[in-house]
């Protein structure tokens, strides 16, 4: 199926409108600072919606709808965990993160927070916290661009080799010129298209099957396993999909959203809209799915598309039933969410190779002018690497997305979350907890033991290791406790 004239000029308007809002936040981009968080001005609505759609990536259209039709409503669990994660995250990190952050040398990065939290004068922590960015958001980046191939091979007609430079080609635009405010301004938007396509979309369904009942009917008659929460999943499995919230914790592209917010009191305010959104996507992610099913058993001779690749269920859906105006509108949502979380990964890949590895350690006095365009070419460099990543066309998107996440929400979750909450964490116990965390996620993903997701051990083995080599090492200077505490009574303060 290829894309009709109305569906090509609506899709070919919203890329236009992307890269102008880049060009709109180049004018305003002169600092590093600027570049990487935006100035720290974000306010309620744009740090909220700009960390949902920076989270939920092609995946959330893709991956997540394509998984529900294969295997029935059991695979919801993983929606379930992420909303917890997701909530947890907003309670206990957001606010104090963008406390400390601005406490301990106003540190734009991860790694460089974690240098100025725990006095880390070797730049141990800077080196390998960056090295570790580089290395899982490549592979995260390959998976945003495996799903922008897949809308453009399926919409266009292209081959997937095409289609992977043309669906990186808008955001990596963008993200060069602009940097973050780009990045904020377009997830606003794209937040917006992806909340609508969702909701709209399974209603549509729904209604081309006379209503629910008959859908339920039809999912059962097909399969009555496709109805039981629990098909096919034992606590092992089901402790697995949980354990994607574990990974919230840890995600560099979306603890940045917490960092670049106006102020810690914005966070509440944002937490419930982020919250709100989220539920929704999510629930209708799981709907188009799950009708879906319904939907394509009732008319097999159309399911050829999905049959081959369940990943493209909400494509085929959008084209088929609605008017091709209106399915370019929801087709661009899935360029929205590709592109809205492809961008911040770009943005915080070339962040830690300016502001953690080439300022540091090679130019110290560098300009900001310099530093800034640096970071626009470190932009295409990574992006470029993700692209050859990405060019297997046996690519899932899910199953890349898994593998960075588990990565980032071991290495990093535990050591975040722990920095926050406990003062009494040292260097060494972060260095540790980073390390162990990584490396469980890559043996544990090699061997596949108990069939348990690789977050679960990798986040419990690093926060045990970053208790006991905290406590078995000297306690942390004056200076570093003095700055937790100067950061926590600024966190609660109302």
């Amino acid at each position: 199926m290829t894309m009709s004239t109305p569906m090509l000029v609506t899709f070919l308007v919203y890329i236009f409108g992307m890269v102008l809002i880049g060009l709109a936040a180049y004018r305003s981009t002169t600092t590093l600072g600027d570049y990487i968080l935006g100035g720290r001005r974000m306010g309620s609505v744009v740090t909220a919606l700009s960390a949902g759609a920076s989270d939920m990536s092609g995946w959330l259209l893709m991956g997540l709808p394509g998984a529900i039709f294969i295997s029935g409503i059991s695979e919801s669990w993983i929606a379930i965990g992420l909303t917890i994660g997701a909530y947890l995250n907003w309670r206990w990190v957001a606010g104090r993160l963008r406390v400390h952050t601005e406490v301990n040398h106003n540190a734009l990065t991860l790694p460089d927070y974690f240098t100025h939290r725990f006095e880390d004068t070797r730049k141990i922590l800077r080196v390998i916290a960056a090295l570790i960015i580089l290395v899982f958001f490549t592979i995260y980046c390959a998976s945003g661009i495996v799903a922008g191939a897949r809308l453009f091979e399926s919409t266009f007609g292209m081959s997937y080799a095409t289609s992977l430079w043309a669906g990186a080609a808008a955001t990596i635009a963008y993200t060069f010129i602009g940097g973050y405010l780009a990045v904020s301004w377009t997830d606003t938007v794209q937040a917006t298209l992806m909340i609508f396509a969702l909701i709209l979309t399974p209603v549509m369904v729904i209604l081309a099957l006379d209503g629910v009942d008959t859908s339920l009917l039809v999912i059962a008659a097909k399969n009555p396993a496709n109805l039981d929460m629990f098909k096919g999943l034992d606590v092992i499995a089901i402790i697995s999909l949980l354990g994607w919230g574990l990974g919230y914790f840890g995600q560099p592209h979306i603890l940045a959203r917490f960092m670049a917010a106006d102020s810690h009191h914005t966070i509440r305010s944002a937490r419930r809209i982020s919250m709100t959104w989220m539920i929704l996507c999510l629930a209708g992610a799981v709907s188009v799915g799950f009708f879906g099913i319904a939907y394509f058993s009732n008319h097999p001779e159309q399911a050829g598309n999905v049959t081959n690749n369940a990943e493209r269920v909400f494509i085929e859906l959008s084209m088929l039933l609605f008017n091709p105006w209106i399915a370019g509108i929801l087709l661009s949502a899935i360029l929205a969410a590709v592109m809205s979380t492809l961008s911040c990964q770009l943005l915080v890949c070339s962040s830690a190779i300016t502001e953690d590895l080439y300022r540091p350690f090679f130019r110290p006095g560098a300009t900001q002018r310099e530093l800034v365009w640096v970071s626009r070419i470190m932009v295409l460099l990574i992006a470029i690497i993700s692209i050859v990543l990405a060019a297997n066309p046996e690519n899932r998107v899910l199953g890349l997305v898994s593998y960075a996440w588990a990565g980032f929400g071991a290495a990093f979750g535990p050591v975040i979350l722990i920095s926050l909450l406990w003062p009494r964490m040292t260097r060494n116990g972060a260095l540790v907890g980073m390390l162990i965390g990584a490396a469980t996620v890559i043996i544990w993903k090699q061997n596949a033991w108990f069939n348990l997701y690789e977050i679960i051990p990798g986040f419990l083995f690093a926060s045990l290791a970053i208790f006991i080599v905290s406590l078995m090492g000297r306690a942390p200077s004056k200076a570093v406790t003095d700055r937790f505490q100067q950061a926590e009574a600024q966190f609660q303060s109302r």
